[in-house]
């Protein structure tokens, strides 16, 4: 196993008594469909974790079959839109100590507020990143949500 998908797997155990069921696949899962046709799954079980600038750093899991409004989440936050972007890969890799491609829904560096894209919850197994491109594991929605401290919001356009 890749060695930043063990720190994933070693850090939900400690911190959530997790056992994660890695799963590693060497052409990549950068993208959701990607990802959806390593797994053999709809791409709309790809839980992908997306941050954003909203002001301050925010943690959105959406389905990878859907695109993050900006406007949504500027309403979730009563914040104007136009303060409302995509983080870049420093920031991401600072704040959540994950890269981008492979950042997980939880196990972050620092408390940042997730979200998560209600339409996941509609589906009995969702798949998250696991700490690498590489990398993802399976979870039920609800369970996802708790272990993220998310809040089910409708976040997508």
């Amino acid at each position: 196993m890749h060695p930043r998908a063990r720190s994933f797997a070693e850090r939900a155990a400690a911190e959530h008594d997790l056992e994660v069921d890695v799963h590693e696949f060497p052409e990549g899962t950068k993208t959701a469909a990607d990802a959806a046709d390593a797994i053999g799954c709809d791409v709309a079980q790809i839980a992908s974790s997306l941050a954003f600038h909203a002001p301050g750093l925010v943690v959105v899991v959406t389905s990878g079959a859907n695109r993050v409004s900006e406007g949504h989440l500027a309403e979730l936050r009563d914040v104007p839109e136009n303060e409302v972007g995509m983080a870049d890969a420093d920031d991401v890799r600072e704040a959540l100590g994950w890269s981008i491609g492979g950042v997980p829904p939880f196990c972050h560096e620092t408390d940042v507020p997730v979200y998560l894209d209600e339409t996941l919850t509609g589906f009995e197994t969702v798949w998250a990143a696991a700490g690498t491109p590489e990398a993802v594991f399976p979870i039920a929605p609800d369970r996802l949500e708790t272990l993220a401290g998310a809040q089910s919001v409708d976040v997508t356009e």
